[in-house]
C-alpha cells in the first residue's frame, strides 16, 4: 500500500487515534485511520476504508486492516483483514493460521494501491486538510 504510506509520510507526525478523510470525487472517499488496536503480531493496527451507505447505515466497501511496522525511517503496512459490507464477507488472515488467505490479502491490497494511485488519492490528500 505504497499510496497509504505515502499519505501518511506526507501527513507527518500522527496523534494516537488519528483519521484522516480524503474525498476525490467522482470516487468513494477514503478513511484512514489508527483504530488504537494491536494485530496479530502485536503491531499497532490501521484501517483503510472506502464507505457508501444503504438504507441510512454505513457499509465498508471495503476495508482492510493493516499492521503498521516502521524500521529504519520507512513504514511497511501487513495486511490481516478484508471486510465488505455489501458481500456480506469478513475474513481475517496471517501467514501462521492461513497463509492462502494472507496472500489474497496481500494481492488484493496490490490491486487497490494501484486503483487508489490511479484515482490520485494521494494528490487529493496534499490539496485537501486532515479530519479528526
Amino acid at each position: 500500500m505504497e499510496t497509504i504510506v505515502r499519505i501518511l509520510m506526507e501527513a507527518g507526525i500522527l496523534e494516537p487515534g488519528f483519521h484522516i478523510h480524503i474525498d476525490n470525487p467522482p470516487w468513494m472517499p477514503l478513511d484512514i485511520e489508527d483504530i488504537q488496536q494491536n494485530g496479530p503480531n502485536g503491531l499497532p493496527s490501521l484501517s483503510v476504508a472506502h464507505y457508501g451507505e444503504q438504507n441510512g447505515d454505513l457499509m465498508r466497501d471495503p476495508e482492510m486492516l493493516f499492521e503498521m511496522r516502521r524500521e529504519a525511517g520507512t513504514l511497511e503496512l501487513d495486511a490481516y483483514y478484508w471486510r465488505n459490507d455489501y458481500l456480506g464477507i469478513e475474513e481475517y488472515s496471517s501467514l501462521r493460521d492461513n497463509a492462502a488467505m494472507k496472500r489474497q490479502h496481500e494481492s488484493f491490497a496490490r490491486t487497490w494501491d494501484r486503483n487508489l494511485r490511479a484515482q490520485g488519492f494521494l494528490e487529493a490528500f496534499t490539496h485537501n486538510s486532515i479530519r479528526g
